[in-house]
């Protein structure tokens, strides 16, 4: 089967394509400072100056398939434009499709009210403000979702919320105002799958706290700003509840397989640009009195990165067809190996472009520290390696049974 782009595509391709080297390549030395001096509480001036920019070229909420909201692409339609947003860490929420925003949009589309979607999804897809999603939490092997501890009881018009979450990516963001927070509002349910709920908090409701930015790999606010945050008796109208009670579980999973179709791409991304950037230091550099290219490990890597990048592209795209085929339920066997496959082949891909860089590979001034923290992130972020296995391997074993 062939996954080559729409002619609308690769318009859209091309128009990206454009804007990334005469906007986003330019401006990603000041991003990266900006991060570094400002840190993970601020805004990043650049971002404001290009979200304009991107939303005046056509550029803006390229996602959100099956919704009146985006921009009508499929997910097999959008992935090749998120591996072009993948090659920076400034562009993504430059175009509005940054994590967790684009998950948190999607749930709101998907199972927010009309008012719920004038109040928080309006402007999220204005880029006005921004959203963080709290779910994971430090004193449980959040891996099973079903293992969360917070608490969503009601009383009267109300739930009153009490939990402790971290890797609430976002929450140090002064424009972060809502949170969807996942918590059990029937613990004693038999059915482990429909003890959670989620509710929506906005940010400034009294009893919500964020208590410190976590770095990630020693890096703040770039390439990510998780959170610590608690929530101490929070109330918040009964009305906020998004789906119904006991629902949570089932949007959790709705939310996260576009989302690791989003990460994987942008991976990709990520990937090529460490492969291109490997073979042009190694070209130019000599050692043992030929250019670091022509040795023997190094052709033999460029060649294995450039197999590893092709099979977890193929892989990501058939994935997203049968997202769009099939549905993300029938297609969890497809979400779940590429949710292994591609973090692994970047973490592979950037560690040879470090090692090629020698010394200079560690620091900040190539990109690569960066992204190899990243792509180790995602090896945990929306479910470990490990979970995604055990579910595979059973769905492959169940076919003989």
């Amino acid at each position: 089967m062939s996954y080559d782009p729409s002619p609308k595509v690769q318009a859209l391709q091309q128009r990206l394509l454009a804007f990334m080297d005469q906007h986003i390549y330019p401006n990603e030395a000041r991003h990266a400072e900006e991060a570094e001096r400002l840190g993970p509480w601020a805004v990043h001036p650049i971002l404001d100056e290009l979200k304009p920019l991107a939303r005046a070229a056509g550029l803006w909420n390229l996602f959100l398939p099956e919704s009146e909201h985006g921009a009508g692409l499929t997910n097999l339609e959008y992935a090749p434009l998120c591996e072009i947003m993948g090659r920076s860490f400034l562009a993504p929420e430059v175009f509005n499709c940054s994590a967790p925003d684009t998950g948190n949009m999607e749930v709101l589309a998907r199972y927010g009210t009309p008012e719920h979607q004038a109040r928080w999804l309006k402007p999220l897809l204005a880029g006005e403000i921004r959203s963080c999603f709290a779910m994971t939490e430090p004193k449980v092997a959040s891996s099973d979702a079903t293992n969360i501890e917070s608490s969503i009881v009601r009383d009267g018009d109300h739930y009153v919320i009490n939990g402790h979450k971290w890797y609430t990516t976002n929450a140090t963001d002064p424009r972060c105002r809502i949170a969807i927070f996942m918590g059990k509002s029937d613990p004693d349910n038999a059915d482990r799958h429909k003890q959670q709920s989620m509710v929506l908090v906005p940010m400034d409701t009294p009893g919500v706290k964020v208590i410190r930015p976590i770095p990630v790999f020693g890096f703040y606010g770039m390439p990510d700003r998780a959170s610590e945050v608690t929530f101490t008796d929070v109330r918040v109208p009964v009305s906020n509840i998004l789906l119904g009670e006991g629902r949570g579980f089932e949007i959790a999973q709705g939310r996260l397989g576009p989302g690791r179709i989003h990460h994987c791409m942008r991976l990709i991304g990520m990937a090529e640009r460490a492969l291109e950037r490997m073979c042009r230091r190694t070209s130019q550099r000599v050692a043992f009195g030929k250019p670091v290219s022509e040795q023997g490990v190094t052709v033999e890597r460029v060649a294995e990165c450039r197999i590893a990048i092709e099979q977890a592209r193929l892989l990501t795209l058939h994935a997203a067809h049968r997202m769009d085929t099939v549905g993300n339920k029938v297609a969890k066997a497809e979400i779940a190996m590429i949710k292994v496959a591609v973090p692994a082949m970047a973490c592979k891909v950037v560690d040879w472009a470090i090692q090629a860089h020698g010394g200079g590979g560690t620091s900040n001034d190539f990109g690569l520290a960066h992204a190899y923290a990243m792509a180790r992130a995602l090896r945990l972020a929306d479910g470990p390696d490990e979970v995604h296995r055990q579910q595979l391997g059973r769905m492959e074993l169940k076919k003989y049974r």
